[in-house]
């Protein structure tokens, strides 16, 4: 999202001094009703697309929480080929009830699991998608937490994990753990009325680039080695829209 934010942020900065407050409204408005098209509507398209190739009939393919990319790519990939969904889900924000009644909703054939039966429908797995929130220049990943233990699994078991998220979502930072920079949730949520004792919910964790197969952006399928010459490609202070 920091890119996101640093685009908005060079548009402003490009903006003519002397221009009416009004035009200078409705140009930036049309600045980011572009990015916004063409950055996150088309991207999900093209990801999509480019990740539906993975995908054959009779896989069992499995994700985890919630995800729009993922959504997205299961709906489309649902049109012409026959596969099965295992939705992982896990407390306290259990997004993937929502997420696997979006899916059946759609005609998908799901199965919807809660983290500790993991380990029960993993040989069955053929593949394994995940979204994003952040993706590291080293090729590690931020996202809900409970993610790292999906792929921790499947990589254990040889099973390819492939990663789906827009460029926008590529940061220069590099991240070694899931403490420092991470967002704390209301501790009420874990357990309520703990006394003398500290209560701590996490609300991402960190993928290492170990436990990921390929990332699928819409510049194409890359390796997490290729994440930081994407990065520099795609810096949106050389972007013209």
């Amino acid at each position: 999202m920091g890119n996101a934010f640093s685009f908005v942020k060079q548009a402003i900065f490009s903006l003519e001094r002397d221009m009416e407050w009004n035009d200078m409204l409705v140009v930036l408005e049309d600045t980011i009703v572009a990015y916004i098209r063409e950055r996150i509507d088309f991207a999900a398209r093209v990801i999509a697309e480019k990740a539906g190739e993975k995908i054959v009939d009779g896989d069992v393919v499995l994700t985890y929480g919630r995800s729009e990319a993922i959504a997205h790519l299961f709906k489309e990939a649902a049109r012409t080929k026959d596969f099965r969904v295992i939705v992982v889900d896990s407390k306290p924000l259990l997004e993937g009830k929502n997420f696997v009644e979006q899916l059946r909703n759609a005609g998908l054939d799901c199965t919807y699991i809660l983290m500790n039966a993991l380990s029960y429908v993993m040989p069955e797995v053929t593949k394994v998608f995940l979204g994003t929130a952040s993706l590291q220049s080293d090729g590690s990943m931020l996202s809900r937490v409970g993610t790292a233990c999906v792929a921790l699994a499947a990589h254990s078991k040889h099973i390819p994990v492939l990663v789906c998220g827009e460029t926008y979502k590529i940061t220069n930072r590099t991240q070694l753990e899931s403490i420092t920079n991470n967002e704390m949730g209301n501790p009420q949520d874990v357990m309520e009325g703990a006394e003398n004792l500290r209560v701590i919910n996490l609300l991402y964790d960190l993928t290492p680039a170990t436990f990921i197969s390929g990332i699928i952006t819409e510049m194409g399928i890359l390796p997490p080695s290729s994440v930081a010459v994407l990065l520099r490609e795609m810096n949106p202070t050389n972007a013209q829209y």
